[in-house]
């Protein structure tokens, strides 16, 4: 397993780190479903045993997910394991009949904190991120300066942002133009390739950058068809329609070519083509279960000049238009 500087952090993370979300279990907002549907923590807890066992270090995960289970599991697996470096984030939490609220006061991230501390069973959070918030909360809320008042005080040690899905930029500019911050989470596939130019700005200001959604729920991993559905307790059955997976996939019959070449699965595809994004310090694909992690950790390929080049251009001919639907589908 290669690994990579974060940034400036001096932390080094795997170039595969390990996405929790799916591991939290089924969860619902109000009647809206925001987990992977119903999880074994058994299987669960063998996936974090055999990352491990596969090199990777990093594991990104939220006080969200799961309402806290996925912290947990997590910590109960390493605890205060100074070899892995634990991300979690803050600024999410259920009001009243079960809606979601974006909270990004200081008695909120504060109170957070502690109980993802004492879930992940640590001393200090290795990285700390503010989960989606918007402009105003940087420009005119308290998020920053608590985020640094943490790190002062040894409860994080290093902080950043996890970027909206589909519009990195703003949030992500003024950061980088305030020299606030660590690091960035950003959504990157080879079929959203939205984030690239904000990658390479954040590269450069040296910046860790986290690739998340590399497989794009796992519509670029070569196992849905246009009839594949979801159960009503998983967040693709509103997100990954009947439509979406008919357009989707129809333009990715011209990714097939380049996998073939290279010999390896569309699963490898998607994470070498992230691993090979100039400025990306780790990708975490979600992973609920050991063989997942198998599958996610094999092949991984340094991708040329020319082949990124290619799959841009596909990005502009065909992926766009997907990205686009993906969009409304919220």
């Amino acid at each position: 397993m290669e690994h990579r500087q974060f940034g400036k952090t001096g932390l080094r993370v795997s170039v595969i780190g390990f996405g929790a979300w799916a591991i939290g279990g089924a969860a619902n907002a109000g009647s809206t479903p925001i987990g992977w549907g119903e999880t074994d923590d058994r299987d669960s807890t063998r996936a974090l045993e055999r990352a491990r066992e596969c090199g990777i270090t990093f594991y990104d995960t939220a006080d969200f997910y799961g309402f806290g289970h996925s912290e947990e599991l997590i910590g109960s697996v390493f605890g205060n394991d100074g070899d892995v470096v634990i991300a979690t984030k803050v600024g999410h939490r259920l009001g009243q009949k079960g809606t979601i609220v974006l909270d990004y006061g200081a008695k909120h991230i504060r109170s957070a904190c502690e109980q993802s501390l004492r879930r992940l069973r640590r001393d200090a959070i290795d990285y700390y991120q503010l989960h989606s918030a918007m402009i105003d909360h940087l420009q005119h809320g308290e998020c920053v300066e608590t985020m640094e008042c943490l790190q002062a005080e040894g409860k994080i040690r290093f902080w950043g942002l996890s970027l909206n899905t589909f519009k990195p930029d703003v949030e992500g500019d003024y950061m980088l133009s305030r020299g606030k911050g660590d690091g960035f989470q950003c959504a990157l596939n080879l079929m959203n390739q939205r984030a690239v130019p904000f990658i390479q700005r954040a590269a450069a200001a040296g910046c860790g950058m986290i690739a998340r959604m590399p497989l794009q729920f796992g519509l670029l991993s070569g196992k849905f068809s246009p009839d594949t559905r979801f159960s009503s307790d998983d967040h693709r059955s509103f997100r990954l329609t009947p439509e979406i997976l008919r357009v989707s996939l129809s333009a990715l019959e011209e990714v097939r070519p380049l996998a073939e070449e290279l010999g390896i699965s569309p699963t490898s595809l998607s994470l070498s083509y992230c691993a090979s994004m100039p400025g990306v310090s780790t990708v975490i694909p979600g992973i609920r279960t050991a063989q997942q992690v198998e599958l996610n950790t094999r092949d991984i390929e340094s991708l040329s000049s020319g082949q990124l080049s290619a799959l841009a251009d596909l990005y502009l001919r065909r992926f766009r238009e997907v990205v686009s639907l993906l969009e409304q589908a919220g």
